[in-house]
């Protein structure tokens, strides 16, 4: 079933529970996946990988602003962005421990030979590759420069 099928099921599900908030963060992905497909010009579907790429984005977007809404004494405002980031993080993979994150990593660069932080572009492109949706990009750059220095 498609993400989008997947989606449209829920925000169904959401409207008969009256759930706002999950209503909400299903409209966001909904939106986002239709401006996806119409900007590639297609009317394709848009590749799984693009998928994960995109309610990434949602979840980071909406982490960033819970955070900044937190600093600046605000949690009626961040609540709801971390109820968001609950109800999208349903549609993506499940996210590998930082343990099983270094293990791929220090396989990576064992295989590739990467020795010091000029190597940690090629690493990191190797990295994102192979663990797709699984690992939030920012948890994988630390565990990567950590190896590397």
């Amino acid at each position: 079933m498609s993400l989008s099928v997947k989606i449209m099921d829920e925000m169904k599900t959401a409207m008969k529970a009256k759930d706002t908030v999950a209503l909400e963060a299903l409209r966001a992905i909904k939106s986002e996946l239709l401006l996806a497909q119409t900007s590639s010009g297609s009317k394709e579907e848009i590749s799984e990988d693009e998928e994960i790429k995109l309610l990434q984005r949602l979840v980071k977007t909406r982490k960033e602003s819970a955070r900044i809404y937190t600093e600046q004494n605000r949690p009626d405002l961040a609540e709801p962005e971390l109820a968001q980031v609950a109800v999208i993080e349903k549609f993506l993979p499940a996210q590998l421990s930082e343990a099983e994150i270094e293990a791929v990593i220090a396989k990576i660069i064992a295989e590739t030979g990467a020795s010091g932080i000029a190597s940690m572009g090629k690493v990191m492109g190797l990295a994102t590759s192979q663990l797709g949706g699984a690992a939030e990009g920012k948890v994988v750059s630390g565990i990567v420069k950590k190896l590397l220095v």
